[in-house]
């Protein structure tokens, strides 16, 4: 079964692979036994909510396929302007709406004020993002925002005062942090498992310098906010915010940055975070304890499967296969609960941590020379 031909229903966590009976075991001996069921709930259990989509782009395809598929979500409407693209869109993705049409909006503005759209999931360029999150915000409409969150940290301040004010849910699509397989690693480093994290290495380089918004200063361009999001992401979900930043890359000859190298630095651990759209890499993690070493396989940020390897050669490595179809679907559902909940935003990406995040990627932007338009030098 591939992502795109599920039945909708299809209930995701049945399909996990077992956690391994020796992880569990160094779990509950370090005091913080793992429950999988508990640590990621399945989707499809998650409260109903329908959906509009705002944007009708590539990532916009996938969360309309994936969430009927796997959660307990449905799209009911779609926002563009072009209207032409939104009924295509909408064709395209009625099929997967649990017996309910696609509406086709032929503005932004339309689809915050239909009254069946019950959150909206922004998709647009990076450089719309906090413009489409804040016409969703003041429609009264609780938000999902594809990472990254926004151009930059002041624009996420800015959005986020908007949602607080309101008393709205409002989330960074972070869809890698709820993934089983980062749940794990994230429980297995906290737990004192694999020892003290010493290092953190992660890799997204894919050459992607042909999609004309990665290549333009106005819409936000670069690899950094589209690829580089994620293993830094990554390195914050295990050690959070770092001491110092030090970042070295090259950029485009239109200011855009083509790849950089960040090195992350904190009081007991390092890391490097590597991304770029000009080249092809492995798309792996590895998280460095003083007695073990987690590698996620490629490609880390999706669901994929994780290694544990010990310092102590006569323990077995062990493997958990943590693929399942999909992925988006746990993101969804974590929105759904949470508005059950009246959380205004999601105890696993917080505000803070979409805060910090963008920080970093600011002081990287800074560090390389790259000033969008719009922004002071």
């Amino acid at each position: 079964m591939t992502r795109d031909d599920a039945p909708a229903g299809t209930r995701t966590t049945g399909l996990l692979a077992p956690v391994p009976d020796s992880l569990l075991a160094a779990m509950t001996q370090a005091g913080a036994p793992f429950d999988l069921d508990e640590a990621v709930p399945e989707p499809q259990d998650a409260p109903p909510l329908a959906w509009g989509v705002l944007g009708p782009g590539g990532i916009a395809a996938a969360f309309a396929t994936q969430v009927p598929a796997y959660s307990s979500g449905r799209v009911v409407a779609v926002g563009s302007r072009d209207l032409s693209r939104a009924r295509s869109f909408a064709r395209a993705h009625a099929a997967a709406g649990k017996g309910q049409e696609v509406r086709a909006h032929g503005s932004y503005e339309e689809l915050v004020a239909d009254p069946q759209v019950e959150a909206v999931y922004v998709a647009t360029p990076h450089a719309l993002h906090a413009e489409h999150a804040l016409l969703a915000l003041e429609a009264g409409k609780p938000v999902l925002v594809e990472k990254a969150f926004t151009r930059d940290a002041d624009q996420a301040r800015r959005v986020l005062d908007v949602a607080s004010r309101r008393g709205l849910f409002i989330m960074e699509a972070m869809w890698s942090r709820f993934l089983p397989g980062h749940v794990l690693t994230r429980a297995l480093a906290a737990a004192g498992v694999l020892g003290q994290v010493r290092h953190v290495r992660a890799d997204f380089h894919e050459p992607l310098a042909h999609v004309e918004r990665l290549v333009r200063p106005e819409l936000a361009g670069g690899a950094l906010l589209d690829l580089g999001v994620y293993p830094v992401s990554l390195v914050h979900g295990l050690l959070g915010a770092p001491q110092r930043v030090t970042a070295s890359g090259r950029l485009s000859d239109r200011g855009v940055d083509l790849d950089e190298v960040v090195t992350l630095s904190y009081p007991q651990a390092t890391a490097v975070a590597t991304s770029g759209m000009d080249g092809v890499s492995s798309k792996t993690a590895e998280i460095m304890g003083a007695t073990a070493c987690l590698r996620l396989d490629s490609v880390f940020f999706a669901p994929s499967a994780l290694e544990v390897t010990w310092s102590d050669r006569s323990r077995p490595a062990v493997t958990w296969d943590a693929r399942v179809p999909g992925g988006l679907q746990f993101e969804a559902a974590e929105v759904a609960r949470c508005l059950a909940a009246g959380r205004t935003q999601s105890q696993v990406m917080p505000w803070a941590t979409t805060l910090e995040v963008m920080e970093v990627l600011d002081e990287v932007r800074r560090q390389l020379g790259v000033v969008y338009p719009g922004q002071e030098g």
